[in-house]
């Protein structure tokens, strides 16, 4: 009897190993996903803690730092070129000095619309980079939405109340950093910002894509 006890104590425990080590299935891989037909996604965390999201904010805040220096470098050209002509007028013709006092303010008013313009596109930009962010991260997020089941995913920054909707934005954030790797921010030139607002995108920031929201399955 004792050897019988054995015996099915040793299948037992196989059955068990096998068990544990089988594979597990595809919903205890996917990092939390529950089914769900709604899915909820807060695109600005998303934006905020993805590797992505960083570097694409990094590279946004490097030109808008570049762009405050050259303002801050313009002002000061300014301050001692308007000192200059001050210390003229008392050496200088009226009329003389009246040329020279409106070629001055001619070049801060070109120098203020240009400036403005610039910042301008800046700001543009960065609208764009989001999109493009979005653009890009859309497979994962649809890849989620197929694994939970869903048939759209929304963006919680306008729900104010919801019942029976799954909160993916975590998951989305450790997909995300697992599938695209970021690239290093380049240092931008003082270039960057010279760009005409009409000209088609070439450094990878400026989109035409629309933003998706939400995102449903066909």
């Amino acid at each position: 009897m004792t050897g019988h006890r054995i015996v099915r104590l040793k299948r037992a425990l196989v059955a068990a190993f096998l068990i544990c080590a089988a594979p597990l299935d595809a919903h205890a891989q996917d990092l939390g996903v529950v089914q769900s037909d709604i899915l909820i996604v807060d695109a600005d965390q998303l934006f905020a803690e993805t590797d992505l999201g960083r570097q694409i904010a990094g590279e946004i805040e490097q030109e808008r730092d570049a762009l405050i220096a050259r303002n801050r470098a313009l002002e000061a050209e300014l301050e001692s070129e308007e000192q200059a002509l001050t210390a003229l007028r008392s050496e200088t013709n009226p009329q003389e000095f009246r040329e020279l006092a409106d070629a001055f303010d001619a070049k801060v008013q070109s120098i203020r619309a240009e400036s403005e313009r610039r910042a301008r596109d800046l700001e543009r930009k960065s609208n764009q980079a989001r999109l493009r962010f979005m653009q890009t991260v859309e497979p994962v997020l649809i890849e989620i939405m197929q694994d939970a089941g869903a048939t759209v995913i929304m963006d919680g920054r306008g729900i104010l109340l919801r019942s029976g909707a799954i909160e993916i934005t975590d998951t989305a954030i450790v997909r995300i950093n697992d599938r695209i790797r970021a690239k290093p921010p380049e240092t931008p030139t003082d270039d960057a910002a010279e760009t005409d607002p009409d000209a088609p995108a070439t450094d990878g920031l400026n989109l035409d894509a629309a933003p998706i929201d939400p995102i449903t399955k066909n």
